[in-house]
């Protein structure tokens, strides 16, 4: 489940500014002490048995469509793409192969909704918030980023360093992020920002020149210039320590689902192993630096 060489060179192109990957604290409960035995074991058995949905199988979410490069293709079962690569590491370490894994989609805003789910984890840049913990429960960070913004080389917000220089701007962003709130807390523009369903809907705006810029994770705007939107460029990002925090990726689940145990340890063991570095460095660079705007 490696991608081709073309596709490694062109995404070696698409960097991120920050990555942070911690191991996450242990305890003494004999919950985790299980789940650990079980991942160290390789058979998750212990850990997993009657806490999925479909004994034997685990089911993971993501979105519809999902983008590169997160998963490639739209096609999660490949395993290409990072949030790909990810889920399968997770259910090996886990105790699954990958016959014994089923995929299932949902729009973004679905899978935080209160209510039980059809999945046993969602993944789809889900930034751990406070707010969402009220309705679903995370796993530990598997990935972490910075927000950015991207627009056309001719835009008049490019070469901005300040805040100041980007008030005017007419913004797209996908609804229910922290990319929408972050805009809205920190940049703060004069006009109003169009909030769209999706990205697809906030690149397809750009694209006809409806906005001036869209705000998303940097990953995906380096990606977005990269690769979709030919005369596009990363016009910058904004540092974590400046008023911010760095948005930290965790897998969703139904609320107090006892399976983010499970996972929990098995992300332990890839950080520890350099399982989950290596899955960056394949699907993800860190070769090229965007542009920082700050934040003071």
């Amino acid at each position: 489940m490696r991608k081709s060489a073309n596709k490694r060179a062109l995404l070696a192109l698409v960097a991120i500014g920050s990555l942070t990957l911690g191991a996450c604290g242990s305890s003494d409960s004999s919950s985790d002490t299980t789940a650990a035995a079980a991942v160290s074991s390789g058979t998750g058995n212990e850990c997993t048995t009657g806490k999925t949905l479909t004994e034997g199988t685990l089911t993971i979410g993501t979105g519809n469509p999902a983008f590169s490069p997160w998963v490639e293709n739209d096609a999660p079962e490949s395993g290409e793409g990072f949030e790909a690569a990810v889920a399968y590491a997770v259910a090996t370490a886990m105790g699954f192969d990958a016959a014994n894994v089923a995929w299932v989609r949902t729009s973004f805003d679905e899978a935080i909704q209160p209510g039980a789910k059809n999945f046993d984890f969602n993944l789809q840049q889900y930034s751990i918030t406070e707010e969402r913990k009220q309705t679903v429960s995370f796993s530990d960070s598997y990935y972490s980023t910075n927000q950015a913004i991207v627009g056309y080389a001719d835009s008049a917000a490019t070469g901005a360093t300040t805040l100041e220089a980007l008030k005017a701007l007419k913004f797209g962003v996908q609804s229910g992020t922290t990319s929408l709130q972050f805009l809205i807390d920190n940049i703060a523009p004069t006009t109003e920002p169009y909030v769209y369903d999706d990205n697809a809907a906030a690149k397809a705006a750009l694209e006809a020149k409806q906005i001036d810029a869209i705000v998303v994770d940097l990953p995906t705007a380096l990606y977005i210039s990269a690769v979709e939107i030919e005369g596009s460029t990363v016009i910058g990002q904004f540092p974590a320590g400046e008023g911010t925090d760095a948005d930290q990726f965790g897998l969703v689940f139904d609320l107090d689902n006892p399976l983010v145990d499970c996972v929990n340890v098995a992300l332990t063991a890839m950080k520890d192993s350099g399982e989950l570095a290596a899955i960056v460095q394949t699907w993800l660079s860190d070769n090229l630096k965007a542009p920082v705007i700050s934040l003071g």
